[in-house]
């Protein structure tokens, strides 16, 4: 089951599309990017599996795309009205937060304010295209709690080899995909999805299993 609610925030009405779970273990909150809405690919493809699999799926949209707008606010107004959802999500299990793009490093900024489980990040945007000494390297080491980066062999905004190994992450590269997780005509498309829902089912899992830090 779907269902759809608003929450205002301090910048305005945010709009949450939860795909319910039956006995679920987990919450995962995701948020989308900054070019894009919650029908991501990725974000979609998580919707429509995880609830099988006792995981309840919420997707926020930000109250700048709720209103309209087709450009974000800076960085401290997403956290903000990021932060007033997490205050609606009900904590009856484990809440996992994470997201796209931008939404991953929303998810990364807060998540010790929003007391998550862990976090799930798709397509990390370590860097803007072509301007790798820009990292937002820090943002992602700094969340605090489990870290998943769920990341395209072909995203321009970050490659699985730059980010370091041995961070306080888990990094699973997606073969042949960008930073939208599509991938070219010679590759399986439905295949790629499969991997990653397949990857976040099992990460999730076992986060919320695990000892808090």
């Amino acid at each position: 089951m779907t269902r759809t609610t608003t929450v205002p925030t301090p910048v305005g009405r945010a709009r949450l599309t939860a795909a319910e779970a039956g006995d679920a273990r987990a919450t995962l909150v995701l948020g989308h990017g900054a070019g894009g809405g919650i029908g991501a690919r990725d974000l979609a493809a998580l919707a429509k599996a995880l609830p099988a699999h006792g995981i309840r799926v919420i997707r926020v949209e930000q109250p700048w795309r709720v209103a309209g707008r087709k450009v974000g606010p800076a960085p401290a107004v997403l956290d903000q009205a990021w932060t007033a959802v997490l205050d609606a999500v009900p904590r009856d299990v484990p809440v996992v937060v994470g997201g796209r793009s931008a939404g991953a490093r929303v998810a990364c900024r807060t998540a010790g304010a929003v007391d998550a489980h862990a976090v799930v990040a798709l397509a990390f945007p370590l860097h803007l295209p072509g301007r790798p000494e820009r990292s937002r390297l820090d943002e992602l080491v700094g969340a605090g709690v489990p870290t998943l980066v769920v990341q395209g062999e072909r995203d321009s905004f970050g490659r699985p080899g730059e980010f370091p190994q041995g961070g306080p992450f888990d990094l699973v590269p997606i073969a042949h995909a960008d930073h939208g997780m599509a991938v070219l005509k010679a590759h399986d498309q439905q295949e790629t999805l499969d991997l990653v829902v397949s990857t976040v089912r099992a990460w999730v899992g076992n986060a919320v299993t695990a000892p808090r830090r």
